[in-house]
């Protein structure tokens, strides 16, 4: 892999990088970033969560020119969950250059939006419903665009937005530089190709498949309420010498190493608002083996290489197949054996075979430990210890004093007090934690016939003036976008974008 410092960027951009904690490309923003830093049109095939959003908005930052008040770059994702995230990174990796961003999205007051943008923003991120909105009102233009990003480009031809689409790329200039991103390539989405890309390099970059028969992969299907206590039965029965526990938010890590730190673990949490100097001790205890239990969120885990890791927690499902293969990769190294369990709530088992399919491969399911089992496996670790220290000698200073208790005690009691001392008693301390949303199942991509993914566009609603419309017919899935006059339907989360 390379780093970042090999594609001659602008010093603001590696900085940020840098301070973002990473260093080596992903396999898609290897091959993306120096075509797309070419100026060339592009067409990126790759599953959510290979570090795509870092692959374009890198080379579309280093295009940017801060002196200009100008529009000039614009991406368009499909709902406002990624929208908003694809902002929050583009903020990340610009805010050192000084490039200025705005998500535009459905769902907000769009007069705080038109207010915003007085602020002159560098970079629109936008959903194709409401940016229809802001040019029918002519409060964009985007006469200055040089970039336009098409993000998750097969969703929001699914959700029903080619019209919309294709007339946003009608008006922005003819000569710029797009780059579509897709997961899947249907013929919709060639042909749209064809109509607006010039010329466009194809880069497919594909899952990691997890081949690595050292790791034994469990699932446990669990209500959100019973998922803590049935990860401290799991780690009771296992005694793991180094464990990873994955959360899906910081404030989730945060309150996952506070209760178990509650119940007499030694963790910690490790997540991306902590300062370098924080992590690092983080990291240092836990290879020194001072704590036997990280928690942590995806970023902060990414390119964490400590070989003795033995077992590997999904408290929370990932949202995409390859933070799966990323986190489960964290165990099983070095030739070593690994145990990776992920719980999941019932709502989430369609989610769960769904990375099943994506990375071709089966995840056991395996059963709720009970309380005996997790005493018993306790207890099994324990004696271990004791064998293992009896084997490796270097006892002769402890004889004296086991003699004078062997005289006055019973040696099973003396033996059974030891091992009562040296095992962790089960902790009923009351946790509680914030629910996190379930990731709900992936969804039927584009249908080329009349299918629910792709329903008759009815058009303007009578009564509605320009710029307030209605949706044109109901879009499925709740319509992410749904800003134009109809009401707004809650959209499931879309997956996080990561570097």
């Amino acid at each position: 892999m390379k780093t970042f410092f090999e594609f001659g960027l602008h010093q603001a951009i590696t900085r940020a990088i840098s301070e973002m904690g990473f260093e080596e490309t992903t396999p898609i923003q290897e091959k993306v970033i120096p075509i797309a830093l070419s100026g060339v049109d592009l067409i990126g095939q790759a599953q959510t969560g290979t570090g795509k959003t870092a692959a374009f908005s890198i080379p579309l930052l280093q295009k940017i020119d801060i002196q200009s008040d100008k529009i000039q770059a614009l991406v368009l994702a499909p709902t406002r969950e990624l929208a908003i995230q694809v902002a929050e990174e583009l903020s990340k990796l610009g805010s050192l250059k000084g490039v200025k961003q705005l998500p535009i999205y459905g769902g907000q007051d769009i007069g705080r939006q038109i207010r915003a943008l007085k602020n002159r923003p560098h970079v629109i991120i936008a959903t194709p419903g409401r940016l229809i909105d802001h040019l029918e009102r002519r409060t964009i233009r985007l006469n200055d665009v040089e970039t336009v990003v098409l993000d998750e480009a097969d969703e929001m031809l699914n959700m029903g937005f080619l019209e919309e689409i294709q007339k946003i790329l009608t008006a922005v200039p003819e000569q710029r530089q797009t780059m579509l991103f897709s997961a899947t390539m249907p013929p919709q989405i060639r042909k749209l190709a064809d109509q607006f890309l010039q010329n466009p390099e194809h880069i497919t970059v594909t899952p990691k498949v997890m081949q690595k028969p050292s790791i034994a992969q469990y699932y446990c299907e669990v209500s959100e309420r019973q998922k803590f206590d049935t990860l401290c039965r799991f780690i009771d029965m296992e005694s793991p010498d180094l464990a990873i526990i994955f959360g899906r938010t910081k404030r989730r890590v945060d309150e996952l190493s506070t209760a178990l730190q509650k119940r007499g673990y030694f963790a910690e949490g490790l997540h991306g608002d902590l300062s370098q100097n924080q992590r690092d001790q983080v990291m240092r205890k836990f290879r020194d083996g001072q704590i036997e239990i990280l928690v942590a969120t995806d970023v902060a885990a990414r390119g964490i290489d400590v070989s003795n890791v033995t077992h590997v927690y999904n408290f929370d499902i990932p949202q995409d197949p390859e933070s799966y293969v990323h986190r489960v990769g964290r165990t099983g190294r070095a030739g070593r054996k690994g145990v990776a369990t992920t719980l999941v709530t019932p709502r989430e088992t369609d989610h769960l075979h769904f990375i099943e399919r994506i990375n071709n491969f089966k995840i056991a399911k395996r059963a709720v430990p009970t309380t005996a089992e997790a005493i018993s496996g306790q207890l099994r670790f324990t004696v271990e210890k004791v064998v293992n220290t009896i084997e490796a000698g270097q006892l002769e200073s402890y004889l004296a004093v086991a003699n004078d208790l062997l005289d006055e005690h019973d040696a099973n009691r003396l033996v059974a007090a030891a091992l009562k001392l040296l095992t962790r008693e089960s902790n009923d301390i009351p946790v509680e934690l914030t629910p996190e949303k379930p990731v709900m199942g992936k969804r039927p991509k584009f249908r080329d016939n009349r299918g629910p993914g792709n329903r008759d566009r009815r058009g303007p609603r009578p009564g509605f003036k320009s710029g307030e419309r209605g949706d044109g017919g109901k879009r499925p899935y709740g319509g992410g976008d749904r800003d134009r006059g109809g009401k707004m339907k809650r959209t499931p989360s879309r997956t996080p974008v990561k570097l």
